[in-house]
């Protein structure tokens, strides 16, 4: 044991400088060695520079207003959009109305009545003629109506009209302005209500409403009613103040077509207050029943 011992010595000896050298240079610190301050940031020394608020990305709305324009020219894609326009945009059509052409038998006297509109332009602006009346076939018209409206929606479903009527009675004539709303109203009511004046400032109204009560897919019950009002008496036409007339009808109608269907009805009008007392003083009946029989079409 002494042996090994002895001849282990001079080795350990050699061996113990050099590895106290090699543990004294890893304690140094070398010139580009960094602190432990500068390990705490990363990247610390690297020659960076931080994102800047101009190579952000683009805000939502910079670009085009359409991807197809940055593909196809401008005068392409303007003539696209004019034809747009014109196919969706600001279609101008028309349609006729006859809502009602029929003839009535009411105690014995046959008589016939009518109801027609039409409108032509857009979505937003139209021009309306509505026509309205009756008679009977073996005397004068009883009462005829026209009307010329411009007409614009203010919501999706009713128009706000205004315009001039020209109405027609064995008694006189007169120019009424006219300011009033058409449209469909909850539960697809059809409603009409307008407020005239005449020229010689007499004050009237009227208002109306419809419904289609489907009890096939052809055959419609139509039940209609009508309120009118005057704000003062027009002796002349035997019409008093307030409530003048009320009528309540219901017409059953068959569509041949969407656009065609004959109908039948029944109808009931009849004065009220002051107006009942000037029709009764001109020895007539004030209310009326009748049967009528007609056609309704759309053009």
């Amino acid at each position: 044991m002494k042996v090994f011992v002895t001849a282990l010595t001079p080795i350990l000896l050699t061996i113990a400088p050099a590895a106290a050298q090699d543990h004294s240079a890893h304690t140094q610190t070398s010139p580009t060695q960094t602190t432990p301050a500068e390990d705490a940031v990363p990247h610390a020394g690297h020659d960076m520079q931080m994102p800047s608020e101009s190579s952000s990305p683009a805000a939502a709305g910079d670009g085009p207003a359409s991807a197809a324009d940055l593909y196809f020219d401008p005068i392409v894609m303007a003539r696209a959009r004019e034809q747009l326009r014109i196919e969706n945009g600001e279609v101008i059509t028309h349609a006729v109305i006859v809502d009602r052409l029929e003839a009535t038998s009411s105690d014995g006297v046959e008589g016939y009545a009518w109801d027609v509109q039409a409108w032509y332009g857009g979505d937003i602006n139209r021009l309306w003629w509505k026509s309205e009346g009756e008679g009977a076939f073996d005397g004068d018209v009883e009462h005829a109506e026209l009307q010329f409206l411009y007409s614009r929606a203010v919501t999706p479903y009713f128009n706000l009209q205004g315009g001039v009527r020209q109405t027609s009675r064995p008694a006189g004539d007169r120019t009424d302005l006219v300011l009033g709303i058409q449209g469909l109203a909850p539960y697809w009511f059809e409603v009409d209500g307008d407020v005239f004046v005449s020229n010689e400032g007499e004050l009237t109204a009227r208002a109306q409403a419809e419904y289609d009560l489907r009890l096939t897919q052809r055959l419609i019950l139509q039940p209609r009613g009508e309120v009118s009002l005057s704000a003062q008496d027009i002796p002349e036409f035997a019409i008093g103040s307030g409530v003048t007339n009320v009528l309540v009808g219901a017409r059953l109608r068959y569509e041949i077509t969407r656009s065609f269907a004959p109908y039948v009805g029944v109808e009931w009008s009849g004065a009220v207050g002051d107006t009942r007392n000037f029709i009764q003083s001109n020895g007539d009946d004030p209310n009326t029943t009748r049967v009528v029989l007609g056609v309704r079409a759309l053009f």
